[in-house]
């Protein structure tokens, strides 16, 4: 391998693997660049920071992620830009977010120079893996797991931190079909449902098989003492117009991840004029607003998504339609307008993009 010296060492490999993918049919997380940023934490300090070949990891068989679960994650895109310039969207929240997982998982913080600088060294490093195509993106994700070799419980003292990417294409293809859980639930009030654990996604596996094998694409979760509120919708958070009202629920359970594209939209909406309603929305609320059609629109965002139209809901066995989603106003001018600016097309009035 060849060692160069930028912010961290590099460790290239001889041989790049990009020729064997197909560009022209990427699926979302399923091919993998040929560098990754890796670094460990051990006597109270992170240390070894450093870029190297995408490879396969080794770990005690009592590391503490197999046996308890310490384990968190980000997702993140990377955008190339009409004029070649690579571009990240609001990576700072990303890491802030990061910690807090972390401290809710009793897991070591990240420095910012690792997490950050980690992220653009590892992008130029990888930078001929970044896809051009109009749905195509260059996926990030970063992780951190416990891999400290201990079977009694506590936090572990060791962790290491990761980042790989990933070529990919949209999420979903076009709008999808959704049912309301309730019987199963993905966090509880005072759990770690705010946190991006990968725990959170382990519980929500098996209900989301169920639903797919009813021919659903995702859930939409509802609280887990009565099952009487929506909170998130798989992979995203919910939002919809009610009488050209926008509305999503409230963050203040923590059960709820608070994710960057829902604070976009949001912000967005207010810049526009548009109210604004952070609450509560009961499951009644939305069956009788999508029956008499003051529910106009609803949608899943998040990073992996950007913004999915939902185009119908399964509750008690019954399916709600929704209007034909290329007529939403808000939520097209929404997803219009962060795609382009993402990829440096528009003026970026809020400062939310970071060049590479």
């Amino acid at each position: 391998m060849n060692i160069t010296q930028a912010k961290f060492p590099i460790q290239k490999i001889e041989q790049s693997r990009i020729n064997a993918v197909d560009f022209k049919n990427l699926k979302f997380g399923k091919e993998f660049s040929d560098h990754m940023f890796i670094a460990d934490y051990f006597n109270g300090k992170w240390q070894s920071a450093k870029i190297q070949a995408f490879q396969n990891l080794s770990y005690s068989p009592a590391a503490c992620v197999f046996h308890y679960g310490q384990a968190i994650f980000e997702g993140m895109k990377a955008y190339k830009a009409k004029d070649g310039r690579v571009l990240l969207f609001r990576p700072e929240e990303n890491f802030n977010r990061f910690n807090r997982s972390a401290d809710r998982m009793c897991m070591a913080q990240i420095p910012k120079e690792y997490f950050l600088d980690g992220i653009k060294e590892l992008i130029r490093t990888d930078k001929d893996w970044i896809p051009s195509a109009p749905d195509q993106s260059l996926y990030i994700r970063p992780f951190l797991v416990a891999n400290e070799a201990f079977l009694g419980v506590k936090p572990s003292d060791t962790f290491q931190f990761m980042i790989i990417t990933s070529p990919t294409s949209s999420y979903y293809q076009g709008a999808v079909k959704v049912k309301i859980e309730n019987k199963y639930s993905r966090a509880a009030s005072g759990g770690i449902g705010a946190a991006k654990a990968a725990a959170n996604y382990a519980a929500s596996l098996y209900p989301a098989q169920l639903a797919k094998k009813e021919g659903y694409d995702q859930l939409i979760w509802t609280d887990a003492s009565k099952h009487e509120y929506i909170e998130e919708s798989g992979t995203m958070n919910l939002m919809l117009v009610k009488n050209g009202v926008l509305i999503t629920p409230p963050l203040d359970s923590l059960t709820i991840l608070p994710g960057i594209t829902r604070d976009s939209i949001i912000r967005l909406a207010k810049h526009w004029k548009i109210p604004v309603e952070e609450r509560k929305v009961g499951v009644a609320e939305l069956i009788e607003g999508l029956e008499d059609k003051c529910i106009s629109e609803l949608f899943g965002v998040g990073t992996a998504a950007t913004l999915a139209p939902i185009a119908s809901v399964g509750y008690e066995g019954k399916n709600h339609q929704l209007s034909d989603f290329k007529n939403w106003e808000f939520s097209n001018k929404a997803k219009n307008y962060l795609e382009l600016l993402k990829r440096g097309e528009i003026a970026d009035d809020f400062g939310w993009t970071v060049e590479v």
